[in-house]
């Protein structure tokens, strides 16, 4: 027999209703401590849908904040958690290719903090504008980049993202302005992306991140004042993940509360290991911005697994004991997962057929972009301009002059 049943709260207590062949009945139950999710359940199939809460929010210079109560559907629970795994697995496969010399040069891991961008991403429309840090792999591929358009990139292939030329630092894609080099530099890049959705008369935004490490600098507070004069439709959004390379939040800024450093630009807190959070405030931050009541400043508390950098073993300024409490405590993935199977939106079974394929889906791009082909030499010469007729450059001699197109 199929049964359906809703739970409602009742103080301390909380009613079980149930539909059957013989009418709807209830029962009242002991005092129980209830999840922080309620759904509507349907023991022939899984819930379509379910209600979650996040109360833990802060706010700087406003009156309210994102909804406390929303509704996630299975269909996005499997997807935010899908494209978690992605990027969780594809950053452990980037950090063995380099440890195997096979990717060389600056690469930054992002495992940890991929309720960040899912979250984030979930919320805001495609064609709006993200311009991020060095650390950029997870938001490449939630910007459309495949994981092995990723990998291929890092390895300096040919069928990178950017034809193996841009590597870990420099990807692209369509409303993606990609990872900046140069610390706390792209902050004020996405002000000037946010002037021309404005300049444009477009109701587009632009989310422009970084991290704790450079939110002391000048340019970030310039660009705040900018931005707030000329009220331009732009997040702001700091990737807390508690240290600037080797120093700690506390060894570093005289205030922590990243979310009040606009000072005149409102802000927000939001908890980024908890992607539903994530998506709330983002939500609530877009459309505050969308509406023409200009920038907004948002901080996600998150946390890094590996090192600064690949060179950075991680563990020489805080404790692997730390490390461990977090993924016991904290991790993205793993809470989420226990989350969404509670409140029957999906079975733990269909959460381990998601991360067979994600495995298979990785382990193919690593193939590939271990032997797909590089770039034969002449392709120094090229993309130095878009969009221009062909002409020369010369090369380290100043007889040597090279046709580029």
């Amino acid at each position: 027999m199929s049964l359906t049943r809703a739970v409602l709260r009742l103080g301390g207590n909380f009613r079980v209703c149930y539909r059957s062949h013989q009418g709807i009945a209830s029962y009242a139950t002991p005092k129980v401590q209830l999840p922080a999710c309620t759904a509507i359940r349907n023991y022939s199939d899984k819930a379509t849908e379910a209600m979650f809460s996040a109360t833990n929010y802060k706010l700087h210079n406003l009156d309210q904040g994102p909804a406390t109560e929303f509704k996630v559907t299975r269909d996005e629970a499997l997807e935010y958690y899908r494209q978690m795994q992605i990027i969780r697995r594809m950053e452990t496969a980037a950090g063995n290719l380099y440890k195997a010399k096979i990717i060389r040069g600056f690469c930054h891991l992002y495992s940890g903090q991929e309720a960040c961008c899912v979250g984030m991403e979930a919320a805001i429309r495609r064609d709006d504008a993200i311009i991020t840090a060095y650390r950029a792999h997870g938001w490449a591929h939630t910007r459309g980049i495949s994981v092995h358009g990723v990998l291929a990139e890092l390895t300096g292939r040919k069928t990178g993202n950017a034809k193996g030329k841009g590597g870990s630092m420099h990807m692209y894609a369509p409303n993606f302005y990609g990872g900046n080099g140069i610390v706390g530099a792209q902050v004020p890049l996405g002000a000037g992306i946010a002037f021309a959705l404005k300049y444009m008369d477009t109701d587009r935004i632009c989310v422009a991140l970084y991290g704790d490490g450079a939110a002391n600098q000048g340019q970030l507070f310039e660009a705040f004042n900018m931005a707030k004069l000329w009220d331009l439709p732009i997040i702001f959004v700091c990737e807390n993940n508690g240290y600037g390379m080797g120093t700690s939040v506390e060894r570093a800024s005289a205030c922590t509360d990243y979310y009040t450093r606009g000072d005149y630009v409102p802000g927000i807190w939001a908890d980024g290991m908890d992607v539903l959070a994530v998506r709330e405030a983002t939500r609530f931050c877009a459309d505050y911005a969308r509406s023409g009541k200009g920038p907004i400043l948002m901080e996600v508390a998150t946390y890094r697994y590996s090192g600064h950098s690949m060179s950075d073993p991680g563990t020489s300024y805080r404790t692997r004991e730390e490390i461990q409490e977090v993924r016991k405590s904290r991790d993205p993935i793993t809470g989420f997962r226990e989350r969404i199977v509670t409140s029957n939106l999906a079975s733990a079974e269909e959460l381990k057929k998601i991360d067979q394929e994600v495995r298979a889906l990785v382990d193919e791009a690593v193939q590939l972009s271990k032997t797909d082909p590089e770039l034969p030499v002449e392709e120094l010469y090229n993309d130095v301009y878009q969009g221009t007729p062909g002409y020369q450059v010369r090369g380290c001699q100043p007889t040597q002059l090279f046709p580029s197109s």
